[in-house]
C-alpha cells in the first residue's frame, strides 16, 4: 500500500479470500478478558535478557531457518504446530520490516472504528511465533475477533491458518528497501545480533542467510494470492471490506490521516514506548541508494529478475520505479 505521502511502498495482499460476516463483541466482560491474556515475557524482559548474551547466541536454525533465539526459541515454534485459528481470525502476515508493525496499528484503528470501542494496543505485538506455550494456550480463551500475525514462511505456519480459512492480508516491500530496514534494525535491536558490516548483511540477505529466512522465498510463497490497493484511503477501505468491518467514508478518511508513516513516528513513544525508534526509523522509499554499491544494485536487480520477474508481485511492487 502506498499514499501520496511518505509512507513506504508496502502493498497489502490477501490470501484466503473466504467470506465472514461476524462482529466484534462489544461488552465489557470480553475486554476484562482480553485484557487478562498478558504478554508472559514482555519485549522488555526479553531485551535485558538479550544484554546478557553473546551475539552468537541470539540465533539458531529450526528446520532450515534461522530464528530468534530470544523471542522465537525451539519450544514455541514446536508448540506452534498445534495452534488452533478461527475462522474470524484476522490474520497479518508480512516478511521482517515489510511494514507489519504500521499494518497492525492500522487494523487496530479500524478493528476499533468498526465496534465502536477505542481498545489500548496490548503490550506485545501479535506475532504468534513470539508467544511461549503457556500464551499461545491462553488464545483459545480470548474472545473473537482475536488480531493475530506473523513473520513466518507459509510452509510454517499452523496448519489451521488454512484449514479453519480465515482470512489472511500479507503485506509485501520492495526488497532494496526492505535489506536496508532490515540491516539498521539488526543494529538498533538488543534482541538480534548486530550485523558485521553493511556488505556481510547485504551477502546474508541475498543468500536468505538471515533470521526468518528468504525474502524471495517468503514472497514466492504468497505471490499466488494478490489483491493490491494503490493509496492509503482505498487500503483502508479495501482492508475493512475484506475483513467485514464497516467504516463511514468520514472514518475511512479519519484512519488514513492517522496511519502515514509521519504520524505514525509522532506517535510511536506512545504506541511502542521506547521501542519506537526500532521499529520506526525513516520510512523512505529509495532509501536504498544511501547503502547499495552500483555493483550490490546490479546483483539484487538479477536476483529479482530471476525470482520475480513476471509474476504478479513483481507488477504490485513497481520494482522499474523503485529499485532501478
Amino acid at each position: 500500500m502506498s499514499s501520496g505521502c511518505d509512507c513506504e511502498d508496502w502493498g497489502p495482499l490477501q490470501a484466503e479470500p473466504e467470506l465472514s460476516h461476524v462482529t466484534l463483541g462489544n461488552s465489557q466482560d470480553e475486554k476484562t478478558k482480553m485484557s487478562q491474556i498478558p504478554p508472559i515475557n514482555t519485549m522488555k524482559s526479553r531485551m535485558e535478557a538479550a544484554q546478557h548474551m553473546k551475539d552468537e547466541e541470539k540465533l539458531y536454525k529450526h528446520e532450515g531457518i534461522i530464528y530468534s533465539s530470544i523471542l522465537s526459541p525451539p519450544e514455541t515454534l514446536d508448540k506452534l504446530k498445534e495452534l488452533q485459528a478461527r475462522e474470524d481470525d484476522v490474520i497479518l502476515v508480512a516478511y521482517p520490516k515489510c511494514g507489519f508493525n504500521w499494518m497492525v496499528a492500522v487494523l487496530r484503528k479500524i478493528m476499533n472504528a468498526a465496534s465502536g470501542r477505542d481498545e489500548k494496543p496490548p503490550e506485545r505485538p501479535p506475532l504468534v511465533e513470539f508467544l511461549p506455550p503457556m500464551a499461545q494456550e491462553q488464545l483459545s480463551e480470548m474472545p473473537s475477533r482475536r488480531l493475530l500475525g506473523t513473520h513466518l514462511h507459509p510452509d510454517f505456519i499452523p496448519s489451521s491458518f488454512f484449514t479453519k480459512k480465515p482470512k489472511i492480508l500479507v503485506v509485501f516491500r520492495n526488497p532494496k528497501d526492505t535489506l536496508v530496514s532490515y540491516y539498521h534494525f539488526m543494529n538498533k535491536n538488543p534482541v538480534l545480533p548486530n550485523a558485521e558490516s553493511w556488505d556481510k548483511f547485504f551477502s546474508d540477505f541475498m543468500s536468505g542467510e538471515v533470521a526468518w529466512g528468504s525474502y524471495f522465498d517468503h514472497a514466492l510463497a504468497w505471490e499466488e494470492r494478490l489483491d493490491d490497493p494503490n493509496n492509503l484511503p482505498d487500503g483502508v477501505k479495501k482492508i475493512s471490506e475484506f475483513f467485514d468491518l464497516p467504516l463511514t467514508d468520514e472514518q475511512v478518511e479519519s484512519i488514513a490521516g492517522l496511519s502515514t508513516f509521519s504520524a505514525m513516528l509522532e506517535n510511536s513513544q506512545k504506541s511502542h514506548g521506547n521501542l519506537g525508534n526500532i521499529f520506526f526509523r525513516k520510512g523512505e522509499v529509495g532509501d536504498w541508494r544511501n547503502h547499495f554499491s552500483d555493483a550490490q544494485s546490479k546483483q539484487m536487480d538479477e536476483l529479482y529478475k530471476s525470482k520475480l520477474s513476471g509474476t504478479k508481485l513483481a507488477e504490485q511492487l513497481k520494482y522499474d520505479l523503485y529499485c532501478l
